[in-house]
C-alpha cells in the first residue's frame, strides 16, 4: 500500500503543478530535493511571483525511521518505526479575490520490532480561504467536494465537512480560518472500509482538487482590486500564519520528526499585516466575510 499511494502522489505532483504553471501563465515551480538524514526525504516545489500565484507549493515527501519520542507520547505509543508519505500544497495568489487554497492527502504506517505493520491509516483534505466572498465559488468548492465523496459513502460528505469545520479553527480568535471543504483522519481498515476502499477514496478526492479550484481561479484572476482590497487580504493572511503555526498537527508533525523546514514553512504567505484591534466597516463585504467565519455555513443547503 505504501508504495502504491507513493507512487499516486508522485504522478499527483506532476499534474498539478503542470497545470498550475499553465493557469498561472507566467512562473514557474522551482523543484528542490532533499534527504531526511533519518530515512527518507522528498520533493519540494514552489512558485513565487506570478502573474497569478504570489506564492505556493506542491510538495511529497515520504519519511522513516524510529518514531520521536515526542511523536510517541503524542500516539500513545512505546517505542516504534513508522512510514510516513503525502502530497501537501498551499497556495496564495496575488488578486485578493482570489482564495488560498489547501489541500493535503497522506498516508502513514506504524511497525512494531519486527518490522510488522502495527497501525496503518490514511489522511487528508481540502479547504478554501477566501478574502472575499463569492457564494458561487464556494457552492461550487463544497459540490466538488460532495461529488468525490458521494461515490464512497453517502455521509462521508457531512462527517468530512464538520470535522474540517472544527479543525481550521482559530479557536484563540474564535473563527474559522476560512470556508472549509473536507478534512478526515486515521481512516482505518473496518468492517465497512477496507484500507483498498479507504485508498480509493482519498486518491478520489486528490483527483477533484483541481476541478474544485480552478474554475475559481479562472473566474477571479483577472477582477481589478483596490489597494484597501489587497490590505484586507494581508490582515486575513495574518489569521492563515497563526493557525498554522498554533494549531496545525501537520506543522507540528514536520516539526516534531526533524522534516525539511523550507518546506514545512512552504505554506506561509509571503506579504502578511497584523493590525492591532483591526474590524471591518459594518456591512461591508469585510464584515460579511467574519460573519461566515463565526459560524460555519452548510453550502450544499443554501
Amino acid at each position: 500500500m505504501k508504495d502504491k499511494f507513493y507512487n499516486y502522489i508522485v504522478a499527483l505532483q506532476d499534474s498539478i503543478t503542470s497545470q498550475l504553471e499553465s493557469l498561472d501563465g507566467k512562473a514557474i515551480f522551482r523543484e528542490d530535493i532533499w534527504e531526511r538524514p533519518e530515512g527518507g526525504g522528498g520533493k519540494t516545489r514552489v512558485i513565487e511571483n506570478g502573474d497569478v500565484f504570489e506564492k505556493g507549493g506542491v510538495n511529497i515527501s515520504a519519511v522513516h525511521g524510529a518514531l520521536p519520542k515526542s511523536m510517541q507520547s503524542y500516539f500513545g505509543v512505546q517505542e516504534a518505526d513508522f512510514f510516513a508519505c503525502g502530497l501537501s500544497l498551499v497556495l496564495h495568489p496575488i488578486n485578493p479575490f482570489v482564495p488560498t487554497v489547501h489541500a493535503n492527502w497522506r498516508y502513514f504506517e506504524m511497525y512494531d520490532k519486527e518490522g510488522n505493520i502495527v497501525d496503518q491509516w490514511f489522511g487528508g483534505g481540502q479547504d478554501l480561504t477566501p478574502y472575499y466572498l463569492f457564494d458561487e465559488d464556494a457552492l461550487h468548492f463544497h459540490t466538488i467536494c460532495k461529488q468525490a465523496c458521494d461515490k464512497h459513502h453517502p455521509d462521508f460528505y457531512t462527517t468530512y465537512k464538520t470535522k474540517c469545520d472544527e479543525y481550521f479553527y482559530n479557536s484563540h480568535r474564535q473563527e474559522a480560518r476560512g470556508i472549509g471543504g473536507l478534512f478526515f483522519d486515521y481512516c482505518k481498515a473496518s468492517e465497512e472500509m477496507s484500507m483498498e476502499q479507504w485508498y480509493n477514496f482519498v486518491t478520489e478526492v486528490g483527483d477533484s482538487f483541481l476541478n474544485s479550484y480552478v474554475p475559481i481561479v479562472e473566474r477571479r484572476k483577472d477582477l481589478s482590486y483596490s489597494k484597501d482590497q489587497r490590505t484586507w487580504q494581508e490582515i486575513r493572511r495574518g489569521r492563515y500564519v497563526e493557525f498554522n503555526l498554533v494549531h496545525d498537527k501537520g506543522t507540528l508533525f514536520g516539526l516534531k520528526t526533524n522534516g525539511r523546514i523550507e518546506s514545512i514553512l512552504m505554506s506561509l504567505p509571503p506579504t502578511v499585516q497584523w493590525v492591532y484591534d483591526h474590524h471591518p466597516e459594518k456591512g461591508s463585504e469585510e464584515a460579511r466575510l467574519l460573519c461566515v467565519l463565526n459560524e460555519p455555513k452548510d453550502w450544499i443547503a443554501s
